[in-house]
């Protein structure tokens, strides 16, 4: 009974392991994802501080921005074009930032934001995750 039981311990660990990934890789790809949003921002970064209250003549800081009002920060005079976004809209959800990161102009027409977009959705998915870190 004795190995029955030893066996079975040995068949459900073994089916444990087969079915949940390691500690260690989903660390890995945590750190794999901040280290390629990371070189995502390096396209913001012209523009765009990460600083609290850090707005650049170009752009607002991104501090936050995840959740937070659209042409909300204060300091920065937005366009027309994000005003308008505003109203329709409020705040910066991860799908509207989505959309937004994909075609500026085609979500607020008349941006000056002169970035043509990142294509790549799961890039954009990652940058937005660090972002709202």
């Amino acid at each position: 009974m004795k190995e029955i039981g030893a066996a079975l311990a040995a068949l459900i660990g073994a089916a444990a392991a087969c079915t949940a990934p390691p500690r260690d890789a989903a660390a890995s790809g945590l750190a794999a994802d901040a280290a390629r949003a990371e070189q995502l921002y390096r396209q913001c970064y012209a523009c765009h501080a990460l600083e609290p209250d850090r707005n650049t003549p170009a752009g607002p800081t991104l501090h936050a921005v995840v959740g937070r009002p659209i042409a909300g920060e204060g300091g920065f005079n937005y366009s027309p074009a994000l005003r308008r976004l505003a109203q329709r809209h409020g705040r910066w959800t991860p799908e509207l930032l989505d959309r937004f990161i994909a075609d500026p102009a085609a979500v607020a027409p008349g941006t000056e934001m002169g970035y043509p977009g990142l294509a790549s959705a799961d890039d954009r998915r990652i940058l937005i995750a660090w972002l709202g870190r």
